[in-house]
């Protein structure tokens, strides 16, 4: 009986002591320590380029720098009285009904955002520079008789104009009868000639020598 009576108060202690180290707040929260393994790229994974990229080569960058460049006005004139051939010759007419010579000069150079005076001799006035016939360019207004017609350089060459009663807008060649009874030009849109040359440059000239670039 004595020996059953000590062994009780060290079987005590010993639980007492177990239950306070589970209770204990500084044991519960003490970490785990880990090891963790270092991870190495794959050399294969690293190489592959993205599939949702996009390739760009030196065509690319060229159809971009001259997919949206604005016409100048005297290639739309052009562009619209071009679009006129074979609409009848209509004295006074401005419309697609009919136009007279200096009515398609009118409405032309109007659907470029640029505004003539009326008649002939009026839009011949307008314009303080003349231009030769040596330096004529297409979108240049020319003018014979006396002020009494008027037509567009279409091409080198070459008019579109609204001849006479009878007639339809067409385009003609300059021929020898022409240059006797030519009087001068005007050019509406200078700016645009000299922008023009510009845009050829850049549409003419080989796409840019560069590596092929990925832009993800």
């Amino acid at each position: 009986m004595p020996r059953i009576a000590m062994l009780t108060p060290a079987l005590a202690l010993a639980t007492t002591a177990a239950g306070l180290a589970v209770a204990s707040p500084a044991a519960a929260a003490a970490p785990t320590p880990v090891t963790a393994s270092p991870v190495t790229a794959s050399p294969v994974a690293a190489a592959t380029p993205d599939p949702g990229g996009v390739t760009l080569t030196g065509a690319d960058i060229k159809r971009a720098r001259t997919r949206d460049i604005q016409l100048p006005a005297w290639k739309l004139a052009v562009r619209y009285a071009l679009d006129k051939q074979g609409t009848p010759y209509v004295w006074g007419g401005a419309s697609r009904s009919g136009y007279d010579c200096s009515g398609l000069m009118l409405r032309a150079y109007q659907s470029a955002g640029i505004e003539l005076p009326r008649v002939a001799a009026s839009q011949y006035g307008a314009y303080s520079r003349k231009i030769a016939w040596k330096d004529l360019k297409p979108g240049d207004l020319v003018f014979f008789n006396g002020l009494g017609h008027v037509g567009m350089i279409s091409r080198p060459g070459h008019m579109v104009h609204a001849p006479r009663t009878g007639d339809v807008v067409k385009e003609e060649r300059l021929d020898a009868g022409r240059r006797a009874s030519f009087v001068g030009a005007v050019r509406p849109d200078p700016k645009g000639v000299k922008r023009w040359a510009h845009i050829r440059e850049l549409r003419q000239a080989p796409p840019p020598a560069m590596p092929v670039a990925t832009a993800l």
